[in-house]
């Protein structure tokens, strides 16, 4: 009897293995794309500062903090001006110095570790932060050390932004082509990250809210069927 239900379990796992490679494929052949080639130069400047200027990037910057939920338990409350974040997921919570990650402190079950849990712990927010932040204000950070800006002209003539991470972040080498609303606003970009195998694939900004510090943030994502929702979203100085 057991025999036969370890048969049974096998076949299903074979078979979920299956239509997983299927649906994979599926998509990649659907959506996959190669990485276009854009122009630097003034023309990918200005189109940047009009969409900062849409946002109103002066405003961002004097904006002092920031909180969110992002899906999965990452909890954060960042203060900006000082280059420290509060994260915390499950049972552990990390004062993340962004600047000195070694002199982060970290508590796990509310007792305060060292360490390998505590550098392991330490990576991960960092990790964490790097990626949950960039879908907060990655239209913020167009301008960052290590960033290349060019142009890219699409079929129907619409003027796209191509952005590439040169250097920081977890994962450089990342790029984004972000297309725009007749306002100049963020609508989504297509990515080219090395953490998803399918090259271009669409992710929207929406949902944006104005926070009390003045500044819009898009609280919305949507990805192939996949919505990323972040909650309690807020900044303030």
């Amino acid at each position: 009897m057991i025999k036969k239900i370890f048969k049974i379990l096998g076949k299903l796992a074979v078979g979920i293995i299956v239509i997983l490679l299927l649906l994979f494929t599926f998509v990649y052949f659907k959506y996959n794309e190669s990485l276009p080639k854009g122009v630097e130069g003034a023309e990918a400047d200005a189109l940047a500062t009009k969409m900062l200027v849409a946002l109103k990037h002066e405003e961002y910057k004097n904006t002092r903090y920031l909180s969110w939920t992002f899906p999965g338990g990452h909890h954060y409350v960042w203060d900006k001006d000082q280059h420290k974040v509060d994260v915390s997921w499950s049972n552990t919570k990390v004062n993340l110095n962004l600047k000195q990650p070694t002199t982060s402190l970290v508590t796990i079950g509310k007792k305060m570790v060292e360490g390998n849990s505590k550098s392991n712990a330490i990576e991960k927010a960092l990790s964490y932060f790097n990626n949950d932040s960039f879908w907060l204000v990655a239209p913020y950070k167009v301008f960052d050390e290590g960033v290349t800006r060019s142009i890219v002209t699409k079929e129907n003539d619409e003027k796209a932004l191509l952005i590439t991470y040169n250097s920081g972040g977890t994962t450089p080498g990342d790029s984004y082509l972000w297309t725009f609303d007749e306002n100049e606003k963020p609508k989504g970009y297509q990515m080219w990250v090395s953490i998803i195998p399918i090259g271009g694939l669409y992710a929207s900004w929406d949902n944006w809210e104005t926070m009390e510090s003045g500044i819009p943030l898009a609280t919305l994502h949507t990805l192939l069927i996949v919505d990323l929702d972040l909650k309690n979203v807020k900044a303030w100085n």
